[in-house]
């Protein structure tokens, strides 16, 4: 059955690239982990032109043999438009390349569309294409825009289950107008909902379809079956057996500092170290990297010894721990895995919420029990122009915020973020915003 399409933030960016025009407009290149709604996406841009053509190189290797000679791009298209049975017309036709990373010859190609085709709309798309694009030594610098998409945002999940009053009133809220407590519940509500269901496009559809969580199971049960085949495909990186075995411990290290040592007894340290950066380059998990933040860039003084991970989606997250049923009745997250899922969120909305232009980094900031200052930790830290900004991160109501004011005295920031089940409000110079509007503060 074709499942429905439902409306995504990368929509706009996308359209608005299609009016573009040469040389401003450039190839583009999609990139996002597997199952995430890349190719459904261009799929519902393709509704905006007279013809579409989709090359897919997993389903169609034939298609693959037009690239391996020195022909030109006009040539190739000459080519598919004879095979694929479609005029390729530039300005009527959006050219697709899909699972492009599975054809070395037409993704090293796609900066010759720019140079010699410009007229062309094309978009490229793939999953593990950070692995591809190791393998060519110049990969189109200046001549081809990458884009980064994920899973299903929160917003994004309101309006897919027809509640975009919802979203527009977050984003309309801030500390100094705060939601109407009944509003605020309400959307506390399917907030829950969307941690259990996830973001993955095909679990927000079948929840949309049937109402059904426990029917998710399933579904949920086959992404990630399906994410574990794709395992295979990094053999000649790691053994499958270990990115398996570092996956699985993500889910279960992911309140605090990752230790290796903790995710395979016996694996050296190295080993387990390339698994689990294999995993990062695929998107299906992500780094939250320790800054001391004396100044921006945040990244200028980041320390990869010190990482916190987290997976991709909280669909996955739970229903990988087994915790899905557990999360509607509470009225807080403490119990979950001591917390942790509402950190995922925030990290997962914080990337969501980002430029779609460049791959989004997450920062955190701790001080060791071992310091004579004492332990602290910020949970994250976000940069708005020349401002840093530190978020605590709070699974309930209630908790202090002694890390955090020890962070803003220590770097004499003004301005500090508290996240929780709270409503927006103010706290001297600490704002809080609930969780599920955290995208706020990049959007």
């Amino acid at each position: 059955m074709k499942l429905s399409y439902f409306k995504r933030n990368i929509d706009q960016i996308l359209l608005s690239w299609s009016k573009e025009k040469p040389p401003d407009r450039k190839p583009l290149l999609l990139r996002g982990a597997r199952q995430i709604g890349k190719s459904s996406a261009v799929r519902e841009l393709g509704k905006n032109f007279k013809y579409f053509v989709e090359v897919n190189f997993d389903e169609n290797e034939e298609a693959g043999s037009f690239f391996e000679t020195s022909r030109s791009p006009q040539e190739i298209c000459e080519l598919l438009e004879l095979y694929y049975r479609t005029p390729i017309i530039p300005g009527e036709t959006l050219l697709f390349f899909d699972e492009v990373q599975s054809c070395q010859s037409a993704l090293a190609k796609i900066r010759y569309f720019y140079e010699k085709y410009a007229d062309l709309h094309l978009i490229a798309a793939g999953s593990l294409l950070e692995f591809a694009l190791e393998e060519i030594p110049s990969f189109g610098v200046g001549r081809i825009r990458s884009v980064f998409m994920y899973p299903f945002a929160f917003d994004e999940f309101l309006n897919a289950i027809d509640e975009g009053i919802l979203s527009e009133a977050i984003k309309s809220a801030s500390p100094e107008r705060p939601l109407p407590e009944p509003i605020h519940n309400r959307i506390l509500e399917r907030f829950k909902i969307f941690l259990i269901c996830g973001g993955m496009p095909e679990a927000v559809s079948q929840y949309v379809r049937k109402r059904d969580l426990l029917g998710g199971e399933l579904v949920l049960g086959d992404l990630v079956s399906v994410l574990k085949t794709d395992f295979a495909k990094y053999r000649k990186h790691s053994p499958l057996l270990l990115i398996n075995e570092v996956f699985e411990s993500v889910m279960h290290q992911s309140e605090g500092k990752f230790v290796y040592e903790r995710a395979v007894q016996g694996t050296p340290t190295a080993a387990i170290r390339q698994a689990l950066e294999l995993l990062i380059m695929a998107g299906l998990v992500h780094p939250i990297t320790h800054t001391s933040a004396n100044g921006i860039p945040l990244g200028a003084e980041k320390n990869v010894k010190f990482r916190r991970i987290i997976p991709c989606d909280t669909g996955i997250f739970l229903h990988t721990l087994g915790l899905r049923s557990e999360i509607l009745p509470l009225r807080d997250f403490s119990a979950v895995n001591r917390g942790s899922l509402a950190e995922i969120f925030v990290g997962l909305e914080l990337i969501k919420s980002s430029s779609c232009y460049r791959q989004a980094e997450l920062f955190c900031w701790q001080r060791s029990a071992g310091s004579a200052k004492g332990s602290a930790q910020v949970d994250f830290l976000i940069q708005k122009g020349s401002s840093i900004i530190p978020i605590e991160v709070k699974s309930g109501r209630q908790g202090s915020m002694q890390s955090l004011r020890l962070f803003m005295k220590e770097k004499k920031i003004d301005k500090g973020i508290r996240t929780s089940l709270e409503n927006f409000g103010h706290n001297r110079d600490i704002d809080t915003y609930p969780l599920y509007a955290i995208g706020n503060l990049n959007y």
